[in-house]
């Protein structure tokens, strides 16, 4: 029916029909899903919940006498330093380290012990809001990094390139948690009560990204979004990538599959679409909005957005076994999440969702309004995001545990 050349057309010229994927269903309800793709140029999606695979790369520029930097702390949150001599990856779900005079002692023991509520996320989120940020460096000395230490505030202003790169982000889908031990459980999902005390889920079902292009087809590597509030780019597959979960007959998947690796310039984010949190007695990460373009280019596209959240499942997982392979309580689907309450072995069961609706909803209409304003044009994929990725376990003979 179109080409994304013809839509960014009509983008350009302001013309462009744009709706939120609930506008979408909404309208595909009233008349159709063959009027409606004729309607239609662009369906925006988005969700906005944790993201913890996530990260900031940032150059530091030089300092004189100039540093070659293997150990920094940002806000006391570690940095990785084993690339350039002044670039840093700081990781989301990075905690505080407990210091001790120029040395620097820590382990996820004491981290846990200390209960540090802030880390990566916090330290990258501040950074977007313009912040000013604590550094020290150790610098392994060279003839031409003479220099051993360092300390200064940053704020983003004043570093050279400060971007987000996440490995792992848009689960295409995921699971819901309960414990159904004798003890609380603290978790990834946040705390889960014993004797399945509560239940939790953190997608946001109908109106998330990649459950209304189950087999992306519409989006690949290059493709431009809605990344924290300024614009990114889908970089690669995401980390855990798992395309051959098992699928419904409407194609979405039955539990964690799709994932994408997305990259963006964070000085051009907004810090309401990115929040460093925090989850009990388990760490810090990431809060991160984000919203991708669906170009309606054929009819497909509009029936695979009409989906509902009654046509949507994932699976009840109990998190009270401490194994990689969990036992399930079957599939839910998302309209009985969204209820409230579920029903788990004739055991009423309250549920609470781990993304936000609300700011997933608001995602998806900024995106629409940057595109109806003409700031936001479509581009076309450089090359398919792999749909034949399996999933590989580490399950060696010869490991060993400690």
């Amino acid at each position: 029916m179109r080409t994304i050349a013809e839509i960014n057309d009509k983008i350009s010229r302001r013309c462009a029909v744009v709706l939120t994927v609930e506008e979408l269903k909404a309208r595909v309800a009233a008349v159709g899903v063959t009027q409606a793709a004729k309607e239609v140029d662009v369906i925006t999606t988005g969700t906005f919940e944790p993201m913890e695979s996530s990260g900031a790369i940032i150059n530091l520029g030089h300092t004189d006498p100039p540093i070659k930097i293997r150990r920094c702390w940002l806000d006391g949150v570690p940095a990785y330093s084993g690339f350039g001599a002044v670039d840093l990856y700081l990781g989301a779900t990075q905690a505080v380290e407990a210091q001790d005079g120029e040395e620097t002692r820590a382990s996820v023991g004491d981290f846990v012990r200390s209960q540090a509520l802030r880390g990566g996320g916090h330290v990258i989120s501040d950074l977007i809001a313009g912040k000013p940020i604590q550094l020290r460096a150790i610098g392994q000395v060279t003839d031409c990094y003479p220099r051993a230490s360092f300390e200064t505030t940053i704020t983003r202003d004043t570093i050279n390139q400060f971007y987000l790169f996440n490995p792992r982000n848009l689960y295409q889908n995921f699971i819901v948690g309960v414990n159904g031990g004798d003890r609380p459980l603290f978790t990834y999902l946040g705390p889960l009560q014993p004797r399945l005390g509560n239940a939790v889920y953190s997608n946001p079902g109908a109106i998330s990204p990649l459950l209304n292009d189950p087999d992306l087809q519409l989006l690949g590597i290059g493709t431009r979004i809605f990344l924290g509030g300024g614009i990114g780019y889908v970089a690669w597959e995401g980390t855990q990538h798992f395309p051959l979960q098992k699928r419904l007959p409407n194609r979405t998947p039955i539990g964690p599959a799709a994932t994408l690796a997305l990259i963006g310039d964070a000085k051009q984010m907004d810090a309401r679409w990115i929040r460093g949190c925090y989850f009990k007695s388990y760490g810090p990460s990431l809060m991160l909005g984000v919203g991708v373009p669906l170009p309606v280019l054929h009819e497909e596209v509009a029936a695979n957005c009409a989906v509902q959240d009654k046509d949507l499942v994932a699976p009840i997982v109990d998190f009270s076994i401490p194994r990689r392979v969990r036992p399930t309580f079957g599939l839910v689907s998302y309209a009985q999440l969204k209820s409230g309450r579920i029903t788990i072995d004739g055991k009423p069961v309250r549920v609470a969702p781990l993304a936000s609706i609300a700011r997933s909803r608001q995602v998806a209409l900024e995106l629409k309004q940057w595109i109806e304003a003409g700031t936001f044009t479509l581009t076309e994929p450089v090359t398919p995001i792999p749909m034949a990725r399996s999933f590989l376990p580490q399950d060696r003979k010869n490991s060993f545990e400690f």
